[in-house]
């Protein structure tokens, strides 16, 4: 079966699944932007960077209408311009990441998601599927379509294969989406050592250089499980 082609089972959207929130980050979208992985996913794609978020257990289960407050709260008190959704996948849990969408749109800031599902599924689903119509009516910018590791892409930036498209939904980055179809861009990656020596790594990288640069540094906090050998990654 396809990857990314089995509609998402409707859950309810009261409380979250999450795993890690950054208020400020330059490597997940457009300018400086809050990022929000979620736990728990089902498209599965072999070579996924972050397979330790694809359980539905694990991580932190919330209150959404808390949580989106908090999350909003810390992103204007960090200056951003947004927030990205990743995962995990966010289209497994729409309801509850529809609310915290729809809160930072209401403040003024923009949504970027990332989901396994193409575009093209996600709309003919949120015929039937509000929780599904209401986070791609929340979402500014999308990245769509499962990851292939065999279709590595070197040319545009957020995006792991040639296959996922990036998408303006609406005009906030209308233009920066034309840019990129024309010229493409650059990758960036983030390392936050903190005191007691754990390692955060976000952001996009080749694998072989990441490994040259990260094997000495000691354990990676966000990334509990072995590494096995990419093309090119998306990183937790």
């Amino acid at each position: 079966m396809n990857l990314g082609t089995v509609e998402p089972a409707a859950k309810p959207g009261d409380s979250l699944r999450w795993s890690r929130f950054l208020p400020a980050t330059a490597a997940e979208g457009p300018g400086l932007r809050s990022a929000l992985w979620v736990q728990g996913c089902s498209v599965h794609c072999p070579g996924c960077f972050n397979p330790q978020l694809w359980a539905e257990i694990g991580g932190r289960l919330e209150d959404t209408a808390a949580l989106a407050d908090s999350f909003v709260a810390d992103a204007q008190a960090a200056g951003v311009e947004g927030v990205t959704l990743l995962g995990g996948e966010p289209f497994d849990q729409a309801a509850a990441l529809a609310s915290v969408a729809e809160a930072f749109s209401a403040a003024g800031l923009t949504v970027m998601t990332f989901s396994g599902y193409p575009l093209d599924l996600l709309t003919a689903w949120s015929a039937t599927r509000p929780d599904i119509a209401r986070l791609l009516a929340a979402t500014d910018l999308l990245i769509d379509g499962p990851y292939l590791r065999d279709q590595p892409d070197a040319v545009r930036p957020w995006l792991g294969s040639t296959n996922q498209g990036i998408r303006a939904l609406t005009p906030a980055y209308a233009d920066e989406v034309a840019r990129i179809e024309r010229g493409g861009g650059l990758d960036r990656l983030e390392i936050r050592i903190h005191p007691d020596g754990q390692i955060d790594v976000n952001g996009w990288a080749d694998s072989a250089a990441l490994e040259d640069l990260l094997h000495d540094l000691g354990r990676r906090h966000d990334r509990p499980l072995p590494e096995r050998p990419r093309t090119k990654a998306k990183l937790a």
